[in-house]
């Protein structure tokens, strides 16, 4: 059964062994070994390594997927919904209907691997991994004059050109998701379309940001011919990690945290005179080419922890969330918190996409435009107001003040809404508690920011009232900003 159902991968060909490469047709390795990650190993040691340990690796054993798609299936029959982008190579060879079998799928077609991303010939709509696969032994990639190997075909892809803005729909197409009720519940391509960085002239793609290229020169492939170029990195960071046994864990935790040092600008300000003093944080999406935080929003927690000191005593505190604790049952009427709200048909707040009828948000925007002439270009600088009553004001005028940015990838009370009602996750006691830690601890979004009179590095009048601001990245407090969007129909 199974050599019936790859006969037609066979390039009927030998794989020759040497660095004789005249005829490359003949010694194109068979495609079944083509869509092995390991075979790319053999030549691409480094690119190997970096995406092994990615989440785009991880993507089919990430045990929070395997949990979500289990209860997608039980309770409304989502088929392939969500394995055709976290195993779309299982769904490619007919391996899985639903993946609830891909604990028993060969590893090579699990996770999104090198083969499904280097074989996409098209893009054929927005949304849902709509990529069409060639399933041929041509690998396609960035570079037009790729050296001639015994192991595959190569072709120069604008899809896979990080350089040209259209490259954007390939990645992009699979990280927006519309569900069954038509509610958009990933918008990372969409929202990058409506930036400054979809431009044609101004650009920024996913590849430039989330593939960085390398600084210096180095062979793409171990192999003969085969000469220095820049390359891109493979780790593709973005806010997820992998919270089970898994390469490179402290690898891909770093470059997470190095892709987050820079995402945001923010201004830390106290305004008034006297006894009579509020607080006041502006933030900038500066650095993400889209909206913020983003992907699966309904499942990220963004919040802004801020206290306020004088002679040594604190006198506020706004977003000290306690360790372990789900950030949105925080009793506090002025806690920033920024993430998607998912409602069903009655327009009840819910965890699980397949019942999302309706959403809201309250993301950071994204860059409009790089003219600072252009009002647009203020829509991004975003403040907030501590206490948020303007009737308000602290107790007394702060001497220090702290802020700190804080990113939750996952909500706590959906991990354990999966995990706790039944033991047939695999997992032990033990195992789920050190899960729930890792999820539980909360990347910080660059430095922690510190107001004092002395580290004050802008002071101006707004509103004939005073305002001395403290910022890490010079910041201009003073410029045009919008207020923070607030929820209407979830917490908090």
């Amino acid at each position: 059964m199974k050599a019936a159902r790859y006969a037609w991968l066979f390039v009927m060909a030998g794989c020759s062994q040497g660095p004789d490469v005249s005829n490359v047709e003949e010694t194109t390795y068979p495609v079944e070994q083509l869509m092995d990650p390991e075979s790319c190993k053999e030549c691409h040691q480094q690119h190997y390594q970096q995406w092994s340990g990615s989440m785009h690796a991880y993507a089919s054993d990430d045990p929070l997927f395997v949990a979500l798609n289990k209860r997608g299936q039980e309770q409304a029959q989502v088929g392939k919904f969500c394995v055709k982008c976290h195993a779309p190579m299982a769904v490619a060879m007919g391996l899985t209907e639903d993946g609830l079998n891909l604990a028993s799928v060969d590893k090579r077609f699990r996770g999104v691997t090198c083969y499904f991303c280097h074989g996409v010939d098209e893009v054929q709509g927005t949304h849902d991994n709509p990529l069409h696969l060639a399933k041929d032994a041509t690998m396609r990639g960035q570079f037009a004059d790729a050296v001639p190997n015994k192991a595959h075909r190569s072709a120069y892809s604008n899809l896979h050109d990080g350089d040209r803005v259209e490259s954007a729909a390939m990645c992009g197409s699979c990280h927006d998701i519309v569900n069954d009720h038509g509610t958009h519940l990933e918008r990372t391509f969409s929202e990058w379309t409506e930036t400054v960085f979809s431009h044609p002239a101004t650009g920024t793609t996913c590849n430039q940001c989330h593939m960085y290229r390398s600084t210096r020169v180095e062979p793409a492939a171990e192999a003969p011919g085969v000469f220095s170029r820049y390359l891109h990195d493979h780790k593709m960071p973005g806010v997820d990690l992998a919270i089970t046994d898994w390469p490179d864990r402290d690898a891909q935790r770093k470059a997470v945290q190095q892709f987050l040092d820079t995402e945001l600008q923010t201004a830390l300000c106290v305004r008034g005179y006297g006894d009579v003093a509020d607080l006041e944080v502006v933030v900038d999406n500066i650095a993400g080419g889209h909206k913020w935080p983003s992907g699966a929003a309904q499942d990220r927690r963004l919040w802004f922890e801020i206290a306020a000191y004088a002679g040594g005593s604190q006198i506020y505190q706004s977003g000290a969330v306690p360790a372990g604790t789900e950030p949105t049952t925080l009793q506090d009427p002025d806690f920033w918190l920024i993430r998607d709200c998912i409602f069903d048909a009655q327009g009840t707040e819910t965890h699980m996409f397949w019942d999302a009828a309706s959403f809201e948000s309250n993301q950071l925007p994204g860059q409009l435009t790089f003219d600072r002439s252009s009002p647009d270009f203020y829509k991004s600088h975003v403040f907030q107001t501590y206490p948020r009553a303007a009737s308000t004001k602290l107790s007394a005028f702060p001497d220090r003040v702290t802020l700190r940015v804080q990113l939750q990838t996952f909500p706590l009370e959906l991990f354990d809404e999966l995990f706790a009602a039944s033991g047939d996750h695999g997992f032990t006691p033990d195992q789920l508690q050190t899960m729930r830690e890792q999820l539980a601890t909360p990347f910080t979004v660059g430095k922690e920011l510190e107001w004092t009179a002395a580290t004050a590095t802008q002071t101006f009048y707004e509103m004939l009232v005073p305002v001395s601001c403290a910022s890490n990245t010079n910041m201009n407090a003073a410029a045009s900003k919008v207020p923070a969007t607030r929820h209407t129909n979830c917490k908090p």
